[in-house]
C-alpha cells in the first residue's frame, strides 16, 4: 500500500507498513492530536438572520485548476468564503481527498494509492484538526490522521468502522460502524490515542425488539454518524431505523428523534438553539432543520437527480448552509438563493449506485480559524 500526498509547491511519499492484525494503532513519535474543537457562531433558526457574523475577507489561497472541478455559481458578497474539504472518487482509478478555493482550485491533495482504493465506500469522512492535519476514516479498514505533507501522524486499523470520525477534546477518537453490521457488533466506539476501546455503544442493547428485528439494507442498523454531545451524551443516526437516538454515558437511549418524520437521514448536526439539521433521503432529497418537538423550520429539496444521493448539510457562520450532493457541493443563504456551486464536470451518475460510490459524501467549509462540518 502506496500513499502520495501533493502540497502544492511540494511533494512526499510513504510506504505503508506490512499489514496488521486485524485492529491495531500506530502513530509518530510526536503524534499529531490537538483536541478538534468545532466552533461556530450562534445563528437562529432557519439559518441566518440577525446576529449571524458578516462573510470574512478572506485571501483564496492560490491553486491549481482541476479538469474534473467546475465553480459555476460564486456570489463572493453573499458566501461564507474559505477553502472545501472533501474527498473525491468519482475517478476510481484515482481516489483523493482534496481541498479547493472558491475558484475551485486545488491547494492541497492526497491520493489514495495501493490498496486502500477499495476503502472508499460507504462513507469517507475527512475533517480538518485544529493542529492542521487531516482525520480521515476509510470504510471498513480503519482511521487515519494525515499531515499536510503526507505522513501518517497515527492510524487506527480496524475493519468495523465507516461513516463518521471525529476527533474528541480529551484527544480520543470518536468512531461510527454501520457498514453491513450484525446485531453483535458495536455501532460506536471511543478509542484513546492508544488504540484501546474506552466507551462503546451496541444498538441491540435498545432496539432488539420489534419493529427493528429481521432489518437488512446494507446493515442492520446502518450507523451513519456520530457526535459527542456537549452534555457528554452521544448522538447516533441509525439510518435504517429512520430515527436518531442520544444516548448517555451508561448506554441508555434517553429520547428517540425524528422517528415516522425522517427517512434515511444522514449526518445530523445539533445547532446553538437545540435544532437538528440534516439531509433527509426520501425522494426528492432535502436539507432540513428540524426543532426538537419534530417541526420542520427550514428545508431546501434539491430537484435534479443528479444530486442524489445528499449525504451532508453543515451549517456556516453567516446562516448559510453547505450541502454535498452527489455531483456537487452547494452554498444556500436561509431564502434558498444558491451563492456558491462546485460541480463534477462532464460526470453524470446514470444509476443509483454509481452516485453513491463515486459520488460526494461529506464537505467542510474552512475559513478564519473556524471549521463548518464533521
Amino acid at each position: 500500500m502506496l500513499l502520495a500526498a501533493t502540497v502544492f509547491l511540494g511533494a512526499c511519499t510513504q510506504t505503508a507498513p506490512r499489514p496488521a492484525p486485524p485492529v491495531t494503532v500506530e502513530s509518530l513519535p510526536t503524534p499529531g492530536g490537538s483536541p478538534a474543537v468545532t466552533a461556530s457562531p450562534s445563528v437562529p433558526a432557519g439559518g441566518g438572520g440577525g446576529g449571524a457574523p458578516a462573510t470574512p475577507i478572506v485571501t483564496q489561497p492560490p491553486g491549481t485548476p482541476d479538469p474534473a472541478f467546475l465553480v459555476d455559481i460564486n456570489v463572493p458578497d453573499k458566501t461564507w468564503q474559505g477553502t472545501t474539504l472533501f474527498a473525491d472518487n468519482h475517478d476510481p482509478a484515482r481516489p483523493r481527498i482534496v481541498e479547493v478555493n472558491m475558484q475551485g482550485e486545488v491547494t492541497w491533495e492526497y491520493d489514495l494509492l495501493g490498496e486502500l482504493k477499495s476503502y472508499t465506500n460507504p462513507g469517507e469522512d475527512v475533517e480538518l484538526l485544529p493542529n492542521g492535519n487531516i482525520l480521515a476514516l476509510f470504510p471498513r479498514y480503519g482511521v487515519y490522521e494525515l499531515t499536510k505533507g503526507g505522513q501518517v501522524a497515527w492510524k487506527y486499523l480496524d475493519p468495523k468502522v465507516s461513516h463518521d470520525a471525529d476527533r474528541l477534546p480529551n484527544g480520543n477518537t470518536l468512531i461510527a460502524f454501520g457498514a453491513f453490521d450484525t446485531m453483535g457488533d458495536m455501532q460506536v466506539k471511543e478509542v484513546n490515542p492508544q488504540g484501546e476501546i474506552v466507551w462503546s455503544w451496541r444498538a441491540k442493547d435498545s432496539f432488539n425488539r420489534a419493529p427493528y428485528l429481521g432489518i437488512s439494507n446494507e446493515g442492520w442498523t446502518h450507523t451513519n454518524a456520530v457526535t459527542r454531545l456537549a452534555n457528554g451524551n452521544t448522538l447516533v443516526s441509525l439510518r435504517n431505523f429512520n430515527l436518531i437516538a442520544e444516548v448517555d454515558p451508561a448506554g441508555k437511549v434517553v429520547r428517540t428523534i425524528g422517528e415516522g418524520l425522517i427517512t434515511e437521514q444522514h449526518d445530523p448536526e445539533v445547532q446553538p438553539d437545540g435544532n437538528i439539521l440534516m439531509m433527509d433521503l426520501p425522494l426528492p432529497n432535502a436539507a432540513i432543520e428540524m426543532a426538537p418537538n419534530g417541526t420542520i423550520v427550514w428545508r431546501y429539496t434539491l430537484l435534479d437527480r443528479n444530486e442524489y444521493p445528499a449525504r451532508d448539510a453543515d451549517r456556516l457562520p453567516n446562516g448559510n448552509t453547505l450541502i454535498t450532493a452527489a455531483d456537487r457541493i452547494l452554498e444556500v443563504t436561509p431564502d434558498k438563493e444558491v451563492v456558491w456551486q462546485l460541480r463534477l464536470k462532464d460526470v453524470i451518475f446514470t444509476d443509483r449506485q454509481s452516485a453513491q460510490t463515486r459520488g460526494f459524501y461529506k464537505a467542510e467549509r474552512v475559513s478564519d480559524g473556524l471549521i463548518s462540518g464533521g
